[in-house]
């Protein structure tokens, strides 16, 4: 590992970008992106053209972190399915907020727009 930062260096990738290839590195970098924008209250700009969806208040998108990014498989979200999305992405909450009944967005769900990704649901999650 320790010739990880100096590969990574010379190659001129990001860590996500040799963990998760190119495609994944954006889906993690356009949900940073959203994250930041929501717990602003900016984030319709993300949201594809003809879905309404309720982003909630700013305070549940405060401190999340984008996780693993995964091509979208309908067997594991069969609810998502007919919106026809390509990634999928899980977020995590902050320890700090880690505490039962917290609600927050726990899955993102993306589809390929013309200009990169546009957010076409959220999976709210609970904590246990």
């Amino acid at each position: 590992m320790a010739g990880l930062p100096a590969a990574i260096a010379l190659s001129g990738c990001s860590v996500d970008t040799l963990l998760w290839g190119t495609d994944g590195a954006e889906v993690i970098k356009t949900t940073e992106r959203l994250i930041e924008a929501a717990a602003a209250g900016d984030a319709d700009q993300f949201v594809c053209t003809g879905h309404d969806m309720d982003l909630r208040a700013t305070d549940v998108w405060a401190g999340l972190s984008a996780e693993e990014p995964e091509r979208f498989v309908a067997k594991y979200w069969p609810d998502q399915a007919p919106l026809d999305p390509a990634w999928s992405i899980n977020l995590s909450l902050p320890p700090d907020r880690v505490a039962s009944g917290v609600e927050y967005p726990g899955d993102l769900f993306y589809r390929q727009a013309g200009d990169g990704l546009c957010l076409v649901d959220i999976a709210w999650a609970s904590v246990e």
